[in-house]
C-alpha cells in the first residue's frame, strides 16, 4: 500500500482542491487538516490454544461539528495509522456532503481476521470495544462495519458495551453501533444500503448520459458486500458481469458471469477464484477487460496511472473508499472516462446506518420498502446537487462533491464559532 501512495496525503490533497474551488476560510482548513482525536489501543487476547497474543487497534475521530462521530471498524492486516486517519477524514466529507447529521470517524484492528476462528474474533473484538471504553458512544461515536467486519462484528461490539453501561440505559444502547444483525436490532435493507447506493448512480449517470444499461457490460474488483450487491442489482436491470477480481485472483466469461451463482460460490469457498464458468486471467488482464463499467469495490489505492491506461470504461463507479489516486484519476477524465468518487458513489450505507440508528433511537422498525424508497431519493438528490455543482463551477465530480461538504462545515463553524 505505501508503494502506491499514503491515503492520508492524497485525502488531504482532495481537500485542498476543493477548498480553493470554494475559497474555504484558513480557519476551517486549518481545523480540517487534521482529526479531533486519535485513540490507539493495545491489548491481549487469548488464543483458542491458549497462548496470548496482543493486538493493536486504532480509532480516529475526525470531526463532529455536524453531529457524532461515524464510521466503520476494519479488520485487515495492513491497516496503519495513516490509512485510518484518510478513510475518518473522508466519512466526515460523505456526511456532510449528503446531509447526515453526522461526522467522520473510522477504526481498525491490524490484523488478517481470515487467519481467525470465530470465537478467536469474538474475543478480539470484545476486547477491542472494552479497550476503547468511553470513546465510543450512541450519542458520541457510532461505529459500523467495514472491510473484514460484518453484522455479527457489530453484534459483538453493542453486546460489550451494553454490559458496560448503567443497567437501566442498557437497551438505549443498541444504537452505539449500525449494520446489525435485524434480530439485535438492525435495518432492514442494511446489508445491501451500499451496493444499492452505488447502482442509484450508475443509473443517474446512465440517465444523465442517455446510456441503455440494458445489454451493458461491468467488471468489479472486489466480491465482498459492496461489489456483489451492486452485481446482483445491475444484473437485474440487464447489465452483464464479464469480470470480477479479489484477494485471491480475476476471472472473466465475456458472455456474461451469473452473479447469483458466482456469489454461492464465493459464499462455499471465500473467493471468485475456481468459478467454474469463468476463466483465469492476470491482474493486468483484468484491468484491460472491455467493460462499459468498472466498480473498484475493494481496498483503497487500487487505481494507479498504471491501471488508469489499462482500463477501457466510459465510468469509474467508486464502490470502495479512496481507490483511485489523483494521478490516475487525471489520466481517466483525460481519457473521456467519467469518474463518479466515493463519498458520493458508496454512501448508501452511512444512509440506512442514519435510518438504523433514528429508529432504535424510537424504537421502531420501518418497513424495506420505507427504507429503500428513503434511500434512493436522497442518492439521487445528491447526485444531482453534485452534478449541477461541478457543471456550475466548471469542476470534476470529486471536487463537486468534497466542496459541497466543505461548504457545510464552513457554515456551522462560522454559524457557532470556536469556543471558547
Amino acid at each position: 500500500m505505501q508503494a502506491k501512495g499514503n491515503l492520508y496525503s492524497i485525502v488531504q490533497h482532495q481537500l485542498e482542491k476543493a477548498a480553493k474551488a470554494v475559497n474555504l476560510s484558513r480557519e476551517v482548513a486549518t481545523i480540517l487538516s487534521q482529526p479531533k482525536n486519535e485513540i490507539i489501543v493495545h491489548f491481549p487476547v487469548r488464543m483458542d490454544d491458549n497462548s496470548y497474543r496482543l493486538f493493536k487497534g486504532y480509532r480516529i475521530q475526525h470531526n463532529n461539528i455536524l453531529g457524532p462521530y461515524k464510521g466503520g471498524i476494519r479488520y485487515h492486516e495492513d491497516v496503519t495509522l495513516d490509512e485510518v486517519k484518510g478513510l475518518a477524514a473522508a466519512m466526515t466529507w460523505k456526511s456532510a456532503l449528503h446531509d447526515i447529521p453526522y461526522g467522520g470517524a473510522k477504526g481498525g484492528i491490524k490484523f488478517n481476521p481470515r487467519l481467525h476462528s470465530k470465537s478467536e474474533l469474538e474475543r478480539i473484538t470484545r476486547r477491542y470495544t472494552h479497550a476503547l471504553g468511553s470513546n465510543i458512544g450512541p450519542e458520541f461515536d457510532i461505529p459500523a462495519p467495514d472491510v473484514g467486519t460484518n453484522a455479527q462484528t457489530m453484534v459483538w461490539v453493542m453486546d460489550t458495551y451494553m454490559n458496560v453501561v448503567g443497567f437501566h440505559e442498557k437497551n438505549a444502547m443498541r444504537r452505539v453501533v449500525t449494520g446489525k444483525t435485524i434480530a439485535a436490532g438492525g435495518s432492514y435493507g442494511r446489508d445491501t444500503a451500499t451496493g444499492q447506493g452505488v447502482v442509484h448512480c450508475i443509473t443517474e449517470w446512465a440517465r444523465d448520459r442517455r446510456f441503455n444499461l440494458n445489454g451493458c457490460s461491468f467488471a468489479v474488483q472486489g466480491f465482498g458486500n459492496v461489489g456483489m450487491h451492486a452485481a446482483k442489482i445491475l444484473a437485474k436491470l440487464g447489465a452483464s458481469l464479464v469480470a470480477v477480481g479479489d484477494y485471491k485472483g480475476y476471472i472473466t466469461n465475456p458472455e456474461g458471469l451469473n452473479t447469483h451463482k458466482l456469489a454461492e460460490h464465493v459464499a462455499a469457498t471465500g473467493s471468485v477464484e475456481g468459478y467454474k464458468h469463468s476463466k483465469p486471467i492476470t491482474r493486468e488482464e483484468f484491468f484491460a477487460v472491455e467493460a462499459d463499467i468498472f466498480i473498484p469495490a475493494a481496498l483503497e489505492l487500487e487505481i494507479t496511472e498504471k491501471e488508469a491506461k489499462l482500463l477501457k470504461c466510459k465510468v469509474v463507479a467508486e464502490g470502495a473508499n479512496g481507490p483511485t489516486i489523483p494521478e490516475a484519476e487525471e489520466i481517466l477524465l483525460d481519457r473521456g472516462v467519467d469518474v463518479l468518487p466515493d463519498i458520493l458513489v458508496n454512501s448508501g450505507g452511512v444512509m440506512v446506518s442514519y435510518y438504523e440508528w433514528l429508529q432504535n433511537k424510537r424504537s421502531e422498525r420501518w418497513e424495506l420498502e420505507e427504507v429503500e424508497e428513503k434511500l434512493e431519493k436522497r442518492m439521487k438528490r445528491t447526485y444531482g446537487h453534485v452534478r449541477d455543482f461541478a457543471a456550475e463551477r466548471k469542476l470534476d465530480f470529486r471536487t463537486a462533491a468534497y466542496a459541497i461538504g466543505l461548504g457545510r462545515i464552513e457554515t456551522a463553524y462560522s454559524e457557532r464559532g470556536i469556543f471558547p
